[in-house]
């Protein structure tokens, strides 16, 4: 299937779900603390989204999805359900945010850390960053899509931690998952994979795991995975345009701007 190329008046409505997205982590921030439920969470992202940006919780009823937000703890990796388990110091927790407005769709994702946490945790936390913005340094156009994923798998390799296989970034626009698959790691093929060119938007959204980069989905609620070793796994998310000499971070938020400037 090949890769769609935005309009102009495609790119202004990414942009604006993108900065709607990334408000939201900017909104929740401050309620993430010990002794709050991941249920909680949820309903004050949901009620700002929807009534305060007029926008759709993308995950809500997606596939069955039954929540606004992806909570992941600690050693899921993904897909986390919302629920009345509370957050405790040392946690490490995803809050994954994707809104739907104008018929766009804006995806980005944070960790967060709960209080004093260990080393591992911090470490995985900072290492799973380091492997997004790594991934985005290397957007633009005419290079092969496979780079991305070889300079992140790279850097997770580097630092004795793995790259969870089976989930990738994606397309995203007027739907929410599209083409192109953005692979996380190299799967030998990087010449073969697609050309960027300007117009594209997509996820990078790596998923670093302490240990073995294996996964298990839940049985009992076919979304929760979790590492199959039980080690702690982290991942950060943006949404990135292809621009013509580099891209843009559509869903920067207001903490990131002195650090990570649109290129």
């Amino acid at each position: 299937m090949a890769v769609g190329i935005k309009s102009v008046d495609e790119i202004e409505k990414m942009r604006v779900a993108g900065r709607l997205a990334a408000q939201v982590l900017d909104m929740i921030a401050p309620y993430i603390k010990p002794g709050i439920s991941t249920n909680k969470l949820d309903k004050l992202c949901h009620d700002y989204i929807v009534d305060i940006q007029e926008a759709i919780p993308a995950p809500l009823n997606y596939h069955g999805f039954p929540k606004s937000i992806c909570t992941s703890i600690n050693n899921v990796v993904c897909h986390g359900i919302p629920n009345e388990r509370k957050l405790k110091k040392g946690d490490i927790v995803n809050i994954d945010i994707t809104i739907i407005k104008d018929g766009y769709h804006g995806d980005t994702s944070k960790m967060f850390i709960i209080g004093k946490s260990s080393v591992k945790a911090q470490r995985i936390c900072r290492i799973a960053k380091e492997c997004l913005y790594i991934g985005i340094e290397k957007v633009k156009p005419g290079i092969h899509l496979g780079k991305i994923g070889r300079a992140i798998g790279a850097h997770a390799i580097k630092n004795n931690c793995s790259i969870v296989r089976d989930y990738c970034g994606h397309g995203i626009g007027s739907t929410f998952h599209a083409e192109p698959q953005v692979l996380h790691y190299d799967d030998g093929a990087v010449g073969a994979s697609t050309i960027l060119e300007a117009g594209m938007t997509f996820t990078i959204e790596p998923m670093v795991n302490l240990g073995s980069f294996e996964v298990t989905t839940s049985k009992i609620d076919n979304w929760t995975v979790t590492t199959k070793d039980h080690c702690l796994s982290a991942q950060w998310e943006h949404t990135i345009l292809v621009t013509k000499n580099g891209y843009e971070i559509l869903t920067l938020r207001d903490e990131e701007i002195d650090t990570h400037m649109l290129k």
